[in-house]
Parts: structure tokens; C-alpha cells; sequence
């Protein structure tokens, strides 16, 4: 029996965008399928994304595993989109993840990280919470966007101080 390969963790290029595309939406329809019906991206907008920020991509050997963008706005830092492929969630990748994300946005000197979640996702506050973010208010969620009942976002925020010890990037 061989071990999963080491978790390695990168910045993702255009040629990643389809392996993007399928594992938010995968991640996301397991998430949400109790609230929202559509996927939760396509390819045209990740490829936007990545013209205005970057995918921050974990991978077990070729296999992409979990991925997150980060987009500068002003003095801060956008973090959206964390998605964990289903089959391995809650085994720290999601944590990594946003660990990388931190320290990227750190060596890009933003001095905080703003994030929008959904309200009826309780399980993200706490895990958020957990890492140093706080709650700064709420926003509407999109009218345009079909929902099976009223939600809005969560506004959270994690302000960034002077580089700590953040886990390397790759094992």
C-alpha cells in the first residue's frame, strides 16, 4: 500500500483553470446543494479571476486537491472561493490553504484579508473564527442568484500582522 503523496501547495497558472472550474463547482454543489442549484462557477470566470488576482492551488502529487483566490483591493486582500475536493474534506487541506493564502497576502504587504460567507453555512464562522478572523457586518446576497431560501453574507475579516510562523508552503 504506498501513502498519499505530500500536500504541495503553489500558485495555479491559466493552465489550471478547468481543474479550478470542475473541483469549486464539485466542493461547492456538496456545500450548497441545500440552498443554490447552480454551479457555483465557470470558466470564463475563473480566468477573469485570474487577470485580477491569483488561485492558490493544493495538490497531492498531480491530483489538485483544494484551491483559493486572493484579490488585492486597496490595502487589503479578497479571499474567496476555498474549495477542498469532498472525498478528503476535514484533513487540514482547507487550513493550509488559508495559511498559504496569509502568508502570500503578507509578502504582498496587504494589511488585512476580507472574506464574504454564506449565513446558512454555519460551519464556517467557527472555522474562520478559529483562525484569527472576526465578523465585520453583513451584505445581501446576490438578487440575481436563485436560492431555495433567504440568505445573506457574513463579512469577516483577519488582520494581518507582521509575518508569524505560518507553515512553509510545501512538506
Amino acid at each position: 500500500m504506498t501513502s498519499p503523496s505530500p500536500l504541495q501547495l503553489r500558485v495555479a497558472t491559466k493552465d489550471d483553470a478547468e481543474a479550478i472550474t470542475a473541483l469549486i463547482n464539485v466542493a461547492f454543489r456538496r456545500a450548497e446543494d441545500f440552498f443554490i442549484d447552480d454551479d457555483r462557477i465557470d470558466l470564463h470566470s475563473v480566468l477573469k479571476l485570474m487577470t485580477t488576482g491569483e488561485f492558490l492551488l493544493a495538490e497531492e502529487g498531480s491530483r489538485l486537491v483544494g484551491c483559493v483566490s486572493i484579490e488585492r483591493r486597496g490595502e487589503g486582500t479578497y479571499l474567496g472561493l476555498l474549495s477542498v475536493d469532498p472525498t478528503i474534506q476535514q484533513s487540514g487541506i482547507g487550513s493550509r490553504l488559508v495559511s498559504f493564502a496569509e502568508q502570500r497576502c503578507r509578502e504582498q504587504q496587504s494589511e488585512f484579508i476580507d472574506i464574504y460567507i454564506v449565513n446558512l453555512r454555519l460551519d464556517l464562522p467557527k472555522f474562520y473564527k478559529k483562525r484569527g478572523w472576526v465578523e465585520t457586518g453583513t451584505l445581501p446576497f446576490p438578487p440575481e442568484l436563485q436560492t431555495k431560501m433567504p440568505c445573506h453574507f457574513i463579512t469577516m475579516r483577519k488582520v494581518l500582522g507582521p509575518q508569524a510562523s505560518s507553515p512553509a508552503p510545501t512538506d
